[in-house]
């Protein structure tokens, strides 16, 4: 254990001192000197902590690390436009509709293509186009007199052209004519293929505040089995777990993108709620599908596709377990496949919109427990389980089992108050 030098503990004390007193630009000044020694300062209930400065970028705090702004569609732009449209096409069609809605006049199509297919139908009309010769050829028709159809030259069948040739040139210029306006027809109005439709973007956003082999082997288990793209939030690089987040990002840079800041989990003593730690990661992804997973969560197979798929039609989220309420509110118990009231944060899927729209998830959840059923609750649309077939499992859930029962049971029943207002709304 690295012994914290005593001009660091000083900067500490003054810096304690500050806040205390109200002085947070004075503090976060001090917060920077002490960065500048390469250690990192955390508040703790009985006071703070210092660990030395890790080798990669460390927010002070979940609400300071920024959203970056990100190419493309967004989830809150999706209806600034047309699908798939840029903006200058989305001006012309509004200009073009304009024009329409004032009665502007309708124009002649002035395209080549169009010129060319007149030209082809009508060789005669533009001899400027044709060569000398069968330029020549054309006059010796045009000045040639009418001939009266006989026997099979009505239906177009007679063979014998003998001492008529212009008849003869003038059938097959009609003919080229008819073919150039077909090829022609070819070229303008080309069948295209229909485009596959891409599957939606997808997320797995993880909070890790410690036990870092459960990391490890929760986001080996996602890159093996599934495509998707994994974001994770480290609070406080606790055991190490943020410095084995930081590995996997570089082992796996298009898949795992890491963020780290210097508060700890609330439980733990810190000041990151899981509410607005949960927020931060919405906010961070771009993605269709955000994926909510718990570090003990391990995928045995693709467990994530079938999620996704289940957000069709109106159904804004689609999980692993489905709870329902009973008659009083206060119990709730497993429920699904199908339809349910609430899903738990072990895993599930939410459109990144519906969420969003939302308001993402409640500040005021400082711990997880009953946060998703308040989440669930508060999602504008159906709500599915798909239950025990999916190929997971959970390991320990240190989440629960790992935190201090009187912490967790005072926690739990403050967020349950708030779950049942949203029943007794809903």
């Amino acid at each position: 254990m690295n012994e914290v030098p005593p001009h660091v503990m000083s900067l500490a004390e003054r810096r304690t001192r500050a806040r205390d007193s109200g002085d947070y630009a004075g503090a976060d000044a001090l917060r920077d000197e002490i960065e500048a020694e390469g250690w990192v300062v955390r508040d703790t209930g009985e006071g703070f902590d210092l660990t030395p400065r890790p080798p990669f970028e460390v927010w002070p705090t979940v609400t300071s690390v920024p959203v970056p702004r990100r190419p493309g569609r967004s989830a809150r732009d999706a209806g600034a436009g047309s699908p798939g449209s840029t903006g200058a096409e989305d001006a012309a069609a509004s200009a073009a509709g304009a024009g329409r809605a004032s009665g502007a006049p309708v124009h002649e199509d002035t395209s080549p293509e169009a010129g060319r297919v007149g030209e082809a139908a009508e060789p005669a009309a533009h001899p400027g186009r044709l060569g000398e010769l069968e330029a020549e050829r054309v006059a010796e028709t045009e000045a040639a007199p009418e001939q009266e159809p006989e026997g099979s030259e009505l239906v177009g069948r007679s063979d014998d052209h003998e001492g008529h040739p212009e008849r003869t040139l003038a059938s097959q210029l009609l003919w080229d004519g008819s073919l150039s306006v077909s090829r022609l027809d070819e070229e303008v109005t080309p069948i295209e293929p229909e485009e596959p439709v891409a599957p939606p973007a997808v997320t797995v956003a993880l909070v890790v505040d410690g036990w870092p082999d459960d990391l490890r082997e929760c986001v080996r288990a996602l890159i093996a089995r599934t495509d998707a793209r994994i974001i994770a939030l480290d609070l406080g690089n606790v055991d190490g777990a943020g410095i084995v987040l930081e590995e996997l990002a570089k082992e796996y840079p298009r898949r795992v993108e890491a963020w780290h800041v210097a508060e700890t989990a609330h439980w733990r003593g810190g000041s990151a709620g899981w509410g607005e730690s949960r927020t931060k990661l919405l906010q961070l992804d771009d993605s269709d599908v955000h994926v909510v997973m718990e570090t003990s969560t391990i995928l045995d197979g693709d467990a994530i596709t079938p999620l996704v798929r289940a957000l069709e039609d109106d159904v804004a989220a689609a999980g692993w377990k489905g709870v329902n309420p009973g008659a009083d509110g206060h119990d709730w118990h497993e429920a699904g496949p199908g339809e349910v009231r609430g899903v738990l944060g072990h895993l599930f899927a939410v459109r990144r919109e519906a969420a969003l729209t939302a308001g993402g998830f409640s500040r005021d959840a400082r711990y997880y427990r009953n946060a998703d059923l308040e989440f669930s609750l508060s999602l504008p649309g159906t709500v599915v389980a798909l239950g025990g077939d999916l190929p997971v499992h959970e390991e320990r859930h240190r989440g629960y089992h790992d935190v201090d029962p009187d912490y967790r049971d005072r926690e739990s029943r403050r967020t349950y108050d708030r779950v049942l207002g949203l029943l007794r709304a809903t």
